[in-house]
């Protein structure tokens, strides 16, 4: 049988009697308890708790120029990277809580990386995430009433008269030679779209990425004239100070110890011809457009 002193200790709880706990320090932890779980976690919003905040918005686009706009581009309009977020359908969902998931989490193999996982930015608060947020919804658009274009037409054009798949592949039929453009519908403004076909060498547009390079490899034109005389065009690959990967016309890959080149020169004057309305219609470049759009947007 315990003794009395024994039933005395089994009475006390951290060192305090259990009376005590009863009157003051226990209706307090079951309180703070109580509130922890009625009040919801910012993270956990299923609408943003800053939406139609202009002073949010504000702090957001400084918070997206820091952190965002690296691969999303100015005025979150796309990038080299980055999708165009002015758009009111995105690829990985369009629901507030979705897009804090798409910023906070990151999207598993794809460039989006998770918050402050990169060099870029320094990584953000809930509060932050909300604010650029509240940013995007400011500066989407709402999407047409009716399509740009004849999204059926336009893909019969890419893989027939217009010939854009000798060079370009969507959804893995097409060439190599230029870039894939099955997410381009997703990643690039409308405009953007419509001034590379119309001048195609004003912005090259990027290829390969690496994580040890600051910016993409550009598609550039290259030329080469190898030590036996072996003449070359094509675009880059990859390249660093001492050797060159580049496509041909052909779509082969050669890789190229540059010393031994007798001759290299690159230029920024793309490949692919400048489409004036002669060759491609605006309504035709319209439902090409479509097509892609309707591509990206699956």
């Amino acid at each position: 049988m315990p003794s009395l002193n024994q039933s005395h200790k089994t009475r006390k709880l951290v060192g305090l009697p259990l009376h005590s706990l009863r009157q003051g320090v226990l209706p307090a932890i079951l309180a703070a308890l109580i509130l922890c779980f009625a009040v919801p976690q910012l993270s956990a919003q299923d609408t943003n708790p800053l939406a139609n905040d202009p002073k949010a918005s504000k702090l957001g686009e400084f918070q997206f120029r820091s952190n965002c706009a690296f691969c999303h581009g100015l005025g979150a309009r796309g990038g080299g990277r980055g999708p165009d977020l002015t758009r009111a359908q995105k690829r990985h969902g369009n629901s507030d809580a979705e897009l804090f998931r798409t910023i906070n989490e990151g999207v598993p193999g794809t460039a989006m990386p998770p918050n402050g996982a990169t060099q870029q930015g320094v990584g953000m608060t809930e509060t932050e995430i909300w604010q650029v947020i509240a940013y995007i919804r400011s500066v989407q658009v709402k999407a047409p009433a009716q399509p740009l274009g004849d999204a059926a037409h336009g893909k019969a054009l890419f893989f027939g008269d217009a010939a854009c798949y000798t060079c370009h592949m969507v959804e893995g039929k097409g060439g190599r030679l230029g870039p894939d453009l099955t997410a381009t519908g997703s990643a690039r403004a409308t405009d953007y779209l419509v001034d590379s076909v119309r001048n195609p060498s004003r912005r090259l547009a990027q290829g390969i990425s690496e994580a040890m390079k600051e910016f993409s490899q550009e598609y550039e034109t290259v030329k080469v004239e190898t030590a036996d005389g072996h003449k070359l065009v094509g675009v880059v690959l990859n390249e660093d100070h001492f050797t060159l990967q580049m496509m041909d016309l052909r779509e082969q890959v050669h890789l190229f110890e540059k010393d031994k080149l007798r001759s290299y020169e690159k230029s920024r004057e793309s490949l692919m011809p400048a489409y004036d309305q002669k060759l491609l219609s605006d309504k035709d470049l319209q439902d090409i457009i479509a097509f892609l759009l309707s591509v990206g947007a699956q």
